[in-house]
């Protein structure tokens, strides 16, 4: 089962971050089965290059379970040139930052479409085998790629009935950081205003069944999150995996050493 028919669907799903612009980051990420992985082009040193190169790993993951984990690029601006470029690289989907109004929104679905649908240019990439499934990759290209909105600003918040109403919209993100930035109470996720916030984006999304999805940096966070609802959480970014496990380690050694000395 595709990533794209799971969330269409709105199964329960988790997913992944990876900013760090190593394809074996990515690899080992997709490798520990989640549903999907977010390669981040916007707030990280990813170019088209990393980001084709990170896309081979996790396609190239060996993975047990029953479906393969989807390739979800967030990208740095919603541009018909990028947004042209990644999908030609062969990822599922795209995440498009910053979408304001219903306007901004259907902009982004036309740029991941072909024509009649939309104003996706035809070219050769890996999505289509460098040419070899040409006809294939087109026919199906506009049914499969999956396209999330975030809505992550107080314009975006103030229109999400209409933005998540979008025909060819597949679901909409919560940006937790940027809009509790937004709101003016940075970090302040637990408040009473953000929380507010976050339930009128998920009842906007669940209105016209579509699925709702969050970050969560920790244990509490994930929880806390499926707890309210959302319908993918993706759990965690590849820079706080590093940072937690070399403090335990370090704490693990300090303990022990300590311990020694006494």
């Amino acid at each position: 089962m595709t990533f794209a028919t799971m969330l269409r669907d709105r199964e329960s799903l988790v997913g992944t971050w990876v900013a760090l612009n190593d394809p074996a980051v990515a690899e080992i990420s997709a490798g520990l089965e989640f549903d999907a992985v977010v390669i981040d082009g916007e707030h990280s040193v990813n170019s088209i290059e990393t980001i084709t190169e990170m896309a081979r790993a996790v396609d190239a993951a060996d993975v047990d379970g029953d479906s393969d984990p989807g390739t979800i690029v967030r990208l740095s601006t919603n541009d018909t040139t990028e947004i042209k470029r990644v999908l030609d690289a062969g990822v599922d989907g795209v995440m498009a930052p910053m979408i304001d109004d219903p306007q901004d929104a259907q902009a982004f679905v036309e740029a991941t479409r072909y024509p009649h649908e939309g104003v996706r240019g035809v070219g050769y990439g890996r999505a289509t085998e460098y040419g070899e499934a040409f006809p294939e990759y087109v026919d199906r290209a506009n049914d499969e790629i999956v396209t999330i909105a975030q809505i992550e600003t107080e314009a975006g918040l103030e229109n999400v009935e209409e933005i998540a109403a979008v025909d060819g919209l597949d679901g909409l993100f919560v940006g937790p950081a940027d809009l509790s930035a937004a709101l003016g109470i940075f970090g302040e996720t637990e408040s009473d205003e953000f929380l507010a916030a976050v339930d009128r984006t998920l009842e906007a999304g669940h209105a016209v069944d579509k699925p709702v999805s969050i970050l969560a940096l920790d244990g509490d966070e994930i929880e806390r999150w499926v707890d309210h609802g959302f319908d993918i959480v993706f759990a965690g970014v590849d820079i706080d995996y590093v940072k937690m496990g070399g403090r335990r380690a370090k704490a693990t050694f300090e303990d022990a050493a300590g311990t020694r000395d006494e």
